[in-house]
């Protein structure tokens, strides 16, 4: 007789680490993904409260959860933070690198510390997460890397983002090196290019920027979260062994 797994939870048995995942995408991220059935690794920088408040909301949805401080850019905390996630749950089969910040100004007035912050935070990020991940996934012959871009790594962006875009357009490439170095070990690496979405970041523009990019929007208005995290639930999936080194594009179709 045929298994039912009409009840079961698209991601049961599946250890997912979501960087950056306090607040903002990444935090709904993190539940989706609790929601679904998988014991999840939250990771932090500096918001302890929110943090808190996170690690306790995803322990409501999944069998297992656990809460890191990690600065993503320094190598020595992310192997402390992946080393800590074997211990308790024995592998990491799904990687989120979503921890971002960004810091804008003209290029010709631009800080090298404020270049280094950015681009350390959201490209040296994934590859330090990523390198420390992939032994795991390697030895279990199993893994899907979901690397969170933008279009502005398509574009350029808006005035001053130069660093950012740097970043985001750098990550888009190292998820098809990556892709590449590991598809016959069945793993798998794909990236979201995200446009606006209706979170902090965007609401933090100036109304009139806000109204601009939303102009420019085809379908008329900023994402909403819920719009995203189909799409990375999709990528990361076990079903999605035959696709890598992607950049599946959600945006409204501000860009394609």
């Amino acid at each position: 007789m045929a298994e039912d797994n009409s009840n079961r939870r698209r991601f049961e048995k599946h250890v997912a680490l979501v960087t950056g995942s306090s607040r903002g995408i990444g935090k709904e991220l993190a539940l989706a993904y609790a929601k679904e059935g998988a014991d999840v690794v939250i990771n932090y920088l500096k918001e302890i409260e929110k943090a808190r408040d996170t690690f306790e909301e995803v322990k409501k949805y999944c069998k297992d959860a656990l809460l890191i401080q990690a600065d993503v850019a320094k190598e020595d905390q992310v192997k402390s933070m992946v080393g800590e996630s074997l211990k308790k749950f024995g592998y990491i089969d799904i990687l989120v690198n979503n921890a971002g910040c960004y810091d804008d100004s003209a290029v010709w007035k631009m800080e090298p510390e404020k270049w280094d912050n950015v681009v350390n935070t959201n490209m040296k990020g994934t590859f330090l997460c990523t390198k420390n991940v992939l032994p795991s996934m390697r030895e279990r012959n199993y893994g899907r890397i979901l690397n969170v871009s933008s279009v502005v790594g398509q574009t350029g962006g808006l005035f001053g983002s130069s660093n950012y875009a740097a970043a985001k357009g750098g990550i888009i490439s190292f998820t098809k090196a990556v892709a590449k170095e590991v598809a016959k070990k069945g793993i798998t690496s794909n990236a979201l290019a995200l446009g606006y979405f209706d979170t902090g970041m965007f609401r933090r523009l100036a109304p009139d920027i806000q109204k601009n990019i939303t102009e420019q929007i085809p379908i008329g208005r900023p994402g909403t979260v819920d719009e995203l995290i189909d799409a990375a639930l999709f990528l990361t999936h076990e079903k999605s062994s035959y696709i890598t080194g992607q950049v599946l594009n959600v945006n409204g179709g501000y860009y394609m």
